[in-house]
């Protein structure tokens, strides 16, 4: 789940797509993944503000849930839950 606050340009979602996948036999763990997604997307986009949170599926029984943001979020923002339930078993 990707939350941002563009200053001029934004992510088109083929784009998105394409880069997300890029990660997909990337050879690291989990939270490295998610932070790097971030910090690329905020500097490539030059965004006032991102939040991401990654909702991976378990290993070995241990969900992994990573969340990062660049900093606090600008005043009078309206922040949507992610919406992503408390792990009971994904999948």
């Amino acid at each position: 789940m990707i939350d941002y606050v563009p200053k001029k340009l934004l992510v088109e979602s083929k784009s998105l797509k394409l880069f997300l996948t890029s990660f997909r036999n990337h050879g690291a763990f989990h939270e490295d993944c998610t932070v790097t997604i971030g910090k690329r997307i905020l500097e490539v986009t030059e965004a006032v503000w991102l939040r991401i949170g990654g909702y991976w599926y378990p290993r070995g029984g241990i969900p992994i849930d990573v969340f990062w943001q660049s900093g606090a979020p600008p005043d009078g923002l309206w922040l949507p839950d992610q919406g992503v339930a408390p792990y009971r078993g994904r999948g």
